[in-house]
C-alpha cells in the first residue's frame, strides 16, 4: 500500500507539473524568445484582490484573449500608476472585474545570485508564466461583471475584508492598526516593516500568520456564544463546522489556516459522531485533500511549516511530557508545546530564513499566551463592538493598544542583544532528515527512561506486608537496571551525535583550503564578498538602491520599498552562513556602493570598517558611520601603501588614494568620490585580484607613476574588477597594458540608464585579450582561487 501510494502520488505530481506550461506562445504563434518585451492587447478577468502599493498596482488576470487570439491562462499584471488620482481610482477595482489592457509581456525574473530568490520559479508554482506591464490607467478599461459566478463569492469576501480593515484603521492608531490587521484578518502587508522584522528575529511571525491558534480561539468563542442560546451539543457542533470555512475565507485562505480549518472540521465532525479522534489520521487527511487540490502546496513555506509543527506536536509532545513530570502541571503543558514547536520548526526556519534566536523559546512562552488569549480575542471583540458602536470599540481598543505597546517593548528589548541571534547556512535535506530522526529517538528513549525510574506503583487498597513491598521494589529496580543497561550506553552517543549534527549544520560550507571571491549581482552597483582560505569574510561595498524621487512624489513611496542591502545582500550573507564580517570595505561614499551597507550593519555583526578617509556629508554616509559608532565598530581610514593580512594565505595591499598626514587628520569632505576610491590588490593563494571601486583615469595614472607600486608591473595582475561599471572615465589602454591581466569583471545593472559598460571600454578590454565577465549578462560571478589556479562559475550561464 505504501509503494502504491508513493507511485500514484508521484505520478500525479509529474502529470500536474508536465501540464504546467504556457499556452500563450502557441495562441499568438510566436517563439518564447520573441514574446518578452512584445506589445500586446489583452482581455480577461481580475481573479485576485488588487494590491495597491505606492505607484504600482498588482493583480492576477485570467486571460480570455490576446492580440485577437483566444487564450486561457493566468498572468501577473503590474500597472505603473502615474498620478495620485490614478492611485485612488485603481483602489476601486475588485476581483471579478472585466479588464482590457495594453502593455508589454515580460518573462518573470530568475535568480541572479546563487541561493537568491527565484521569482520565475515562485510564479510557476502559482501556474503563472508571464508578467504584463501596463503604463498608466489610460491603457486599461475596467468594467463590473454582468453576471454572478463563483468568483463573486470571493469578491464579496474581499469587500468584507476591506471593510474590516477600514474599521480596524478607525479603531487603532498606527502601528497598532497594521499589527491587528495581520493578527485578526491575516493582512500582513500593512504590518510595520520594523515591527515585523523584530518579530521575525525572535521567531514570532507565526503569530501574525492566521493558523491553528486563531481557528481554535474562533471555534471556542463560537461554542461559548452558541451555548448561551441553549442549543444542543450536536447542534452547536454542526453550526461551528459550517462556520469554520467562513473564517478560513475571511482570513485570506492561506495554507496554514486552510490546514487548521480542515483539521478543525474533521475533529468537530468526529466529536459529533462520537468517533475516535486520531491526530495522525486527521492531519494526513488534511494534507491529502490540500495536495490533491494543488500539489505545488508541497513547495509552499507556509504549508511546510504549518504541517511540520502540527505533526511535531502530535508526535513529540507525548514523548516530551514525561520529561517535564517534575514541572508544575499548569506550566508543563505550555512549556512542552512551546519547546516542541520550536524544535520541530527549527530545521525549516534555518533552511528558509537562516537565523534563529536563542531567546525564541522564552519569547514564545511569554508572548504567545498574551497575544493569543488576550490581545487577539480583545481585538476581535473591539472590532465586533466597534462595528455597532464606535466609542465603545475604541475604549476596548485602547486596552489592546496598551497590551500591544507592552508586547512591542518586550520584543524590542529582546532584540537589543544581537549575540542571541544566530545565523545558519541552509542545511541539506539529509541533515534535516537526520535531525528529525535523532530528535525522535532521543525523546523516545527519554520517555522510556522516565517510566523505568519511576517508583513501582502500589495500589493503596492492596494489603501487602512491608517485607513484600520492599522485595517487589528491589526486584523492580533489578529488572529496570537490566532493561536500561543498553539504553544507558546508547543515549550518550545519540546526544553527542545530535550536538555534532547541530555543530556541523552551523558551520558554513568548507572551501577545503581555497579562497572565494564572489561578485554579487546588486544591479547598478558594486558588492564583493571575499572568503579567505581560513574562513574570514570581507565585504567590499554593499550596492545601493538609487532614489530620484521628489518631495511631491511622496504618494509613490511603497510601504516596504525595495532596498538592495536588505533584499539581496543580507539574505545572501545569511544563506552562506556568514556569522560575522571580519571587515567591511567602503571603497568610496557613492550611494550605489554604500547604500546597502546600512542593512548589513543592522543585521550582521561587523568587526571593522575600512574607508577612504574622506566624508561626503550625505545622509546615507552619516547614518552609516553613526550606526558603526553606536555599535562600537572600529573605523579605519585607509590610504596608499597600507597593508592588511586577514590570514597567512591572503593579503590586501592598498594602492590608492594618496593622502597627506594633514588630510588623514582632517577627514576632508569630498563630494566627487570617484577619484578617492580605495584601490587594492587582493592576493590569495597566489592569485592577484585588483579591486578598483569607481577610480578614474587620473587615479590610474597616479598609481602607474608611483614607484612604490612597481610590483604591479613586475608581478602583474590576474583578474581586474573594471572601475566605475565600465564607464569611459576609467580603464585606459595604458592601464590595461601595464596590468597584464587575463580576466576582467564588470559589475553593472541590466539595461541601466547610464549605458554602462561603455562600448569603447569593452573594445579596449577585448583588444588586450582579456576574458570578460559581466553581472548584467552572467549574474553573480564566483571565482575560486586555489594553488595559483582560478575556477569560475556564474549564475546565468
Amino acid at each position: 500500500m505504501v509503494w502504491i501510494a508513493l507511485t500514484v502520488s508521484g505520478g500525479y505530481w509529474e502529470w500536474h507539473d508536465h501540464s504546467n506550461v504556457s499556452s500563450i506562445p502557441q495562441a499568438v504563434n510566436q517563439d518564447i524568445s520573441k514574446l518578452s518585451g512584445m506589445p500586446i492587447n489583452a482581455v480577461g478577468v481580475i481573479v485576485t484582490s488588487v494590491e495597491v502599493d505606492g505607484d504600482r498596482a498588482d493583480m492576477n488576470v485570467e486571460l480570455s484573449g490576446m492580440n485577437s487570439s483566444e487564450v486561457s491562462e493566468t498572468i501577473r499584471v503590474q500597472v505603473k500608476l502615474q498620478t495620485k488620482e490614478q492611485q485612488q481610482e485603481v483602489k476601486e477595482w475588485q476581483r471579478g472585474d472585466d479588464i482590457k489592457m495594453s502593455g508589454t509581456l515580460e518573462m518573470p525574473a530568475t535568480a541572479r545570485n546563487f541561493d537568491g530568490f527565484d521569482y520565475q520559479k515562485y510564479l510557476r508554482t502559482k501556474e503563472i508564466h508571464w508578467i504584463m506591464k501596463v503604463k498608466g490607467l489610460q491603457n486599461t478599461e475596467v468594467t463590473s461583471p454582468s453576471s454572478w459566478g463563483i468568483i463573486s463569492l470571493f469578491r464579496v469576501n474581499d469587500a468584507l475584508r476591506a471593510k474590516m480593515a477600514s474599521k480596524l484603521n478607525e479603531l487603532f492608531q498606527e502601528p497598532h492598526a497594521g499589527f491587528m490587521k495581520g493578527l485578526i484578518i491575516g493582512m500582513q502587508d500593512d504590518v510595520d516593516p520594523v515591527t515585523y522584522n523584530q518579530f521575525s528575529q525572535l521567531g514570532l511571525t507565526h503569530i501574525l500568520a492566521v493558523s491553528g491558534t486563531h481557528v481554535a480561539v474562533y471555534v471556542a468563542c463560537l461554542m461559548i456564544l452558541l451555548s448561551l442560546f441553549r442549543f444542543s451539543r450536536e447542534t452547536i457542533l454542526t453550526i461551528v463546522i459550517l462556520l469554520v470555512p467562513c473564517y478560513v475565507l475571511l482570513t485570506g485562505f492561506s495554507p496554514s489556516v486552510v490546514r487548521s480549518g480542515i483539521m478543525s472540521m474533521i475533529t468537530l465532525y468526529a466529536a459529533r459522531r462520537g468517533l475516535l479522534k486520531d491526530g495522525l489520521h486527521i492531519i494526513s487527511a488534511a494534507a491529502l485533500m490540500m495536495l490533491i487540490w494543488n500539489p505545488y502546496l508541497l513547495l509552499n513555506v507556509s504549508f511546510q511549516l504549518s504541517f511540520i509543527v502540527t505533526l511535531g506536536l502530535i508526535i513529540y509532545v507525548p514523548l516530551a511530557m514525561p520529561l517535564l513530570s517534575k514541572v508544575p502541571r499548569k506550566f508543563a503543558g505550555a512549556l512542552g508545546v512551546t519547546v516542541i514547536a520550536q524544535l520541530a520548526s527549527f530545521p525549516l526556519t534555518i533552511y528558509y530564513f537562516n537565523q534563529f534566536s536563542l531567546l525564541s523559546i522564552f519569547a514564545n512562552l511569554l508572548l504567545v499566551p498574551l497575544i493569543s488569549f488576550l490581545v487577539m480575542p480583545l481585538g476581535m471583540v473591539s472590532l465586533a463592538i466597534g462595528s455597532m458602536w464606535m466609542p465603545a470599540g475604541r475604549c476596548l481598543a485602547w486596552v489592546v493598544e496598551w497590551l500591544d505597546n507592552a508586547t512591542f517593548a518586550v520584543v524590542e528589548w529582546m532584540n537589543i542583544h544581537p549575540a542571541f541571534l544566530t545565523i545558519w547556512p541552509s542545511p541539506s535535506i539529509l541533515w534535516i532528515f537526520c535531525y528529525y530522526i535523532l530528535l525522535y529517538v532521543l525523546l523516545r528513549l527519554g520517555k522510556l527512561w522516565v517510566h523505568h525510574v519511576q517508583p513501582l506503583p502500589i495500589s493503596v487498597d492492596d494489603t501487602i506486608p512491608l517485607e513484600g513491598v520492599l522485595r517487589l521494589k528491589e526486584q523492580g529496580h533489578e529488572e529496570r537496571s537490566k532493561k536500561l543497561t543498553w539504553k544507558q550506553f546508547i543515549v550518550l552517543p545519540l546526544m553527542l551525535s545530535f550536538m555534532v549534527l547541530l555543530y556541523v549544520g552551523y558551520q558554513p560550507p568548507s572551501l577545503k583550503g581555497a579562497g572565494l571571491v564572489q561578485f554579487l549581482d546588486v544591479g547598478q552597483g558594486d558588492s564583493i564578498l571575499i572568503t579567505t582560505p581560513e574562513g574570514n569574510n570581507i565585504l567590499v561595498d554593499g550596492g545601493g538602491t538609487l532614489n530620484f524621487s521628489k518631495q511631491s512624489d511622496e504618494w509613490k513611496t511603497r510601504s516596504d520599498p525595495f532596498e538592495v542591502g536588505a533584499k539581496v545582500v543580507v539574505p545572501l550573507l545569511k544563506k552562506r552562513g556568514v556569522h560575522h564580517l571580519d571587515a567591511v570595505v567602503l571603497t568610496h561614499g557613492d550611494q550605489d556602493h554604500i547604500g546597502g551597507l546600512q542593512a548589513v550593519l543592522n543585521q550582521i555583526p561587523v568587526k571593522a570598517i575600512l574607508f577612504n578617509g574622506t566624508l561626503t556629508r550625505t545622509p546615507t554616509f552619516e547614518k552609516l558611520l553613526s550606526t558603526a559608532l553606536a555599535k562600537d565598530i572600529p573605523i579605519y581610514a585607509v590610504h596608499q601603501s597600507m597593508k592588511m593580512q586577514p590570514d597567512p594565505y591572503t593579503s590586501m595591499l592598498f594602492l590608492s588614494p594618496e593622502m597627506t598626514q594633514e588630510e588623514q587628520a582632517e577627514l576632508p569632505v569630498v563630494k566627487e568620490q570617484n577619484h578617492s576610491s580605495l584601490v587594492f590588490i587582493l592576493e590569495m593563494n597566489g592569485v592577484r585580484v585588483l579591486l578598483t571601486g569607481d577610480m578614474d583615469v587620473a587615479s590610474e595614472d597616479n598609481i602607474l607613476e608611483d614607484a612604490t607600486n612597481s610590483t604591479i608591473g613586475s608581478q602583474g595582475i590576474d583578474i581586474i574588477k573594471i572601475a566605475h561599471h565600465g564607464s569611459k572615465t576609467s580603464t585606459s589602454s595604458e592601464w590595461l597594458t601595464h596590468l597584464k591581466a587575463s580576466a576582467a569583471v564588470i559589475s553593472v545593472g541590466v539595461n541601466n540608464s547610464y549605458g554602462h559598460p561603455n562600448p569603447d571600454v569593452v573594445d579596449r578590454i577585448l583588444d588586450q585579450g582579456l576574458s570578460i565577465f559581466r553581472t548584467d549578462r552572467d549574474g553573480e560571478i564566483q571565482m575560486k582561487l586555489h594553488h595559483k589556479e582560478v575556477w569560475v562559475r556564474n549564475k546565468l550561464k
